[in-house]
């Protein structure tokens, strides 16, 4: 019936089902394969560019449209960020810093500019906070700290291991909001005594403060809504994954040419040998 209505003749049918594929639609099946394989390797924190590049570092030959088209065919879509919502707090006059970054969000080295924050978790009834120190050099997270409070000891914690990981030198700067917390006294010392300028947002601007707010924002997408955590040693697991082994030294970063900021850090650092070493 079916070759009645489109006027094709059944042999011709028969000879179609049996013909084999072309060298392009075996190259488009073989493409179609690993992106759907990689897609879901990375947990569907990839979209067509990403994985475009990942494909193509793999030898596996695609352009970002292809891909794009793919994940379209097979109803795959990455988990994208949402708009952050900024709640002004009330504040106090004490320990406020000037805005000295002024959303200047490149640094030419590491170690020059720090950007740090807070976020909440939710697991079950109970609330977890999240402290994190940011290299602005390579968007990588140099120091971090999980707890169910946020008190001033939770940006301490996470100030103190940037510290002890980068070693900087006396010129870093470190931005943050207003928060209580980072206009603690015991904070505002610390960073005296580590020899790090301190800057702050302007009142109510979260612009300021937008690489912070864009990480935490991804991470929520990426790990936090859509594992659906149950305790809170499965959030600590999951966040540590996240940070030290998919986020810092695999993730992506369009900012940095599509590598992760470890390998941003590497490159950067062979970099600097051969120019001394020329």
């Amino acid at each position: 019936m079916m070759c009645r209505v489109l006027s094709v003749s059944r042999s011709g049918f028969y000879d179609w089902l049996k013909r084999p594929f072309s060298l392009r639609e075996l190259q488009r099946e073989r493409v179609r394969i690993a992106v759907e394989s990689t897609f879901k390797l990375f947990k569907k924190r990839y979209g067509a560019p990403r994985l475009t590049v990942e494909l193509n570092e793999l030898g596996i030959a695609c352009s970002r449209n292809h891909v794009a088209d793919l994940l379209k065919e097979q109803g795959l879509r990455a988990r994208n960020g949402k708009r952050f919502r900024y709640f002004p707090r009330t504040e106090a006059k004490t320990n406020i810093s000037a805005n000295v970054l002024r959303q200047n969000f490149k640094a030419p080295a590491p170690n020059l500019k720090w950007v740090s924050d807070i976020t909440y978790i939710r697991v079950g009834r109970t609330w977890l906070y999240l402290a994190a120190v940011v290299d602005l050099f390579s968007r990588k997270v140099v120091g971090w700290s999980l707890e169910r409070h946020m008190r001033e000891s939770l940006i301490l914690e996470a100030l103190d291991m940037a510290v002890s990981q980068r070693e900087p030198k006396g010129n870093t700067l470190i931005h943050s909001d207003r928060g209580v917390q980072y206009r603690g006294n015991e904070y505002q010392e610390a960073l005296k005594n580590y020899d790090i300028d301190c800057s702050m947002s302007r009142k109510g601007n979260c612009w300021d403060n937008a690489v912070m707010e864009s990480f935490f924002s991804r991470l929520k997408v990426e790990l936090i809504y859509a594992e659906d955590y149950k305790t809170v040693d499965e959030v600590k697991a999951g966040v540590f994954e996240y940070i030290e082994i998919f986020y810092n030294r695999m993730r992506r970063h369009s900012s940095l040419g599509y590598v992760s900021p470890h390998k941003f850090e590497q490159q950067f650092a062979q970099l600097n040998v051969s120019t001394f070493c020329g």
